[in-house]
């Protein structure tokens, strides 16, 4: 197998390219709404890098119900926090405060430094907003709130998570380094196996459901599939014509089924 082919997911959609500045127009259409209201805290700090930062929104009245939690793809190699403001608008609606964390990538960071990163933006959050946490994330942002559950990860507000759901998240490692991204993971075996939630030893008892795009690579329909069946207790949701990249443009509405699994 080409691993470097089966988790290249850009080759494979119409139109890749214009995605990302799609997403940042949005995102930052709808931040700038949000902050000119008074419904946005940007660039709170949760740590003492230049990208240990977070944004926090707001619901447009009444205490929060609790907080979201949404974690960034890119491999742990590109984006932050600003491409996906918009994707907050669903949970908000509901009556929920959303964070959205930066965290530093690789190569600067390993993929186990940026686990404890996440796990830091969380706890810093949580400060802010009470009540129940749920946490999402996208594709290596999905690895990063798999990796919430498990119990090696030190998260001192763990018994408020009520849910968890990786959106294509990357569940097991050990493929990764057989690709050429691996010269900036730098993944050996041992930190491969450590950072897959697929292999955890021990998990918070935490709801999971694991959500992923019926037109995705099957590489993350298999990883998606693996967490699932490997983690006896999490529910599997193959979402119809979806791909990788327009998998979350549901946490963006309220009334649609992904905010209903998460919230």
């Amino acid at each position: 197998m080409n691993f470097d082919d089966a988790y290249a997911n850009g080759d494979y959609i119409e139109g890749a390219q214009t995605y990302p500045p799609k997403w940042e127009e949005a995102a930052y259409e709808w931040r700038s709404v949000e902050n000119a209201v008074g419904r946005a805290r940007l660039n709170l700090s949760y740590g003492e890098s230049e990208r240990e930062r977070f944004d926090l929104f707001y619901p447009d009245s009444g205490k929060p119900k609790g907080l979201m939690v949404f974690v960034h793809g890119g491999y742990w190699l590109a984006f932050d926090n600003k491409s996906w403001s918009h994707l907050a608008a669903g949970a908000t609606a509901c009556g929920w405060a959303v964070a959205m964390p930066s965290y530093t990538l690789a190569p600067d960071a390993r993929i186990s430094q940026i686990t404890t990163q996440i796990a830091r933006a969380i706890e810093a959050a949580a400060k802010a907003i009470s009540g129940p946490i749920v946490l999402t994330g996208h594709s290596a942002g999905g690895h990063l709130v798999a990796r919430m559950r498990c119990s090696d990860v030190a998260l001192s507000v763990a018994d408020r998570l009520q849910n968890i759901v990786p959106i294509s998240p990357l569940s097991d490692l050990r493929p990764l380094m057989q690709t050429k991204m691996n010269d900036d993971f730098r993944l050996d075996m041992v930190e491969a196996c450590a950072e897959s939630p697929l292999l955890a030893k021990s998990l918070r008892d935490v709801p999971t459901h694991v959500w992923v795009g019926a037109n995705e690579r099957p590489a993350f329909l298999d990883q998606a599939r693996w967490l699932a069946d490997g983690w006896e207790d999490a529910k599997l949701t193959i979402a119809p014509a979806r791909h990788h990249f327009d998998v979350i443009d549901d946490l963006a509405d309220e009334g649609s089924a992904l905010i209903s699994a998460l919230l």
